[in-house]
């Protein structure tokens, strides 16, 4: 399917691996202009040359953390007029809620609430005074059904959830789409890295961790990042101008709900 966004530029936030690389590799095979980023200079400038390579697609790599305010000019520096913001960003770690001091808090809202609205406030206007936008935020499938120890990250997530839901409101009309993207567990570094002290606890093999949570998940299976990617490729289309304020849950049929 021709998407309909060849020549479009995009940012992609937190895309030199995982979930945020597989968005960007997904926008560079339909075509789009796409800038990455991620706070290690050496893996970002290799991610570039790779997506770059594979797909014949300009890409700009920007190194640094999303969350301060010198990145976030970088990649408007980078891209001054985005046609497509897909907002990610890494999440604080498992901690039990009452080990989180206000520091931590507040680190955690602003990674995961308040930078993505910051870099929405950049972009809204000039893409409705354009006539289009895709924004596409990566939430967490825990904004439905909580995930013991990621709290904060959950809280976070599901307040810029609600935030953006009125705001997506307000500009379609105008060409513009919020949509949010809830992973469930897909096979990537930041899930893997979640075996290990899994299989500690319990005295078995990272093998056996592995195959039993996938066990639980009724596709049988992790996602596949590709997948992933290609979704959000879609709600960053011309076919999806008609869906906006949604949350598209991903996760294999984890979630044992109807609505």
């Amino acid at each position: 399917m021709d998407l309909g966004i060849a020549g479009k530029r995009a940012i992609v936030c937190a895309s030199s691996r995982g979930l945020g690389r597989a968005c960007a590799e997904a926008l560079a095979e339909a075509g789009c202009e796409v800038v990455i980023n991620g706070v290690d200079r050496d893996r970002l400038e290799r991610v570039a040359g790779e997506i770059a390579q594979a797909t014949g697609a300009k890409v700009v790599p920007v190194a640094g953390d999303v969350s301060l305010p010198e990145t976030q000019a970088a990649l408007l520096a980078a891209c001054a007029d985005p046609d497509i913001l897909v907002n990610n960003n890494g999440g604080p770690p498992l901690k039990d809620f009452r080990e989180l001091d206000r520091e931590a808090m507040l680190k955690g809202t602003v990674m995961n609430m308040v930078t993505p609205i910051e870099l929405i406030q950049k972009v809204i206007d000039p893409m409705a005074e354009r006539g289009f936008g895709r924004i596409v935020n990566i939430t967490s499938s825990s904004v439905l059904a909580p995930i013991p120890g990621l709290d904060l990250s959950s809280g976070a997530r599901a307040g810029l959830t609600a935030f953006v839901s009125g705001v997506a409101r307000k500009v379609a009309d105008r060409g513009v789409t919020i949509n949010n993207l809830l992973p469930g567990m897909f096979d990537t570094d930041r899930l893997r890295a979640t075996h290990g002290p899994r299989a500690t606890a319990a005295g078995k093999t990272v093998d056996e961790i592995a195959a039993q949570r996938m066990a639980t998940i009724p596709a049988g299976r992790f996602g596949d990042p590709a997948e992933f990617g290609q979704t959000c490729a879609f709600l960053c289309s011309v076919h999806a101008g008609y869906m906006t304020g949604r949350n598209i849950l991903l996760d294999g049929g984890f979630f044992d709900g109807t609505w």
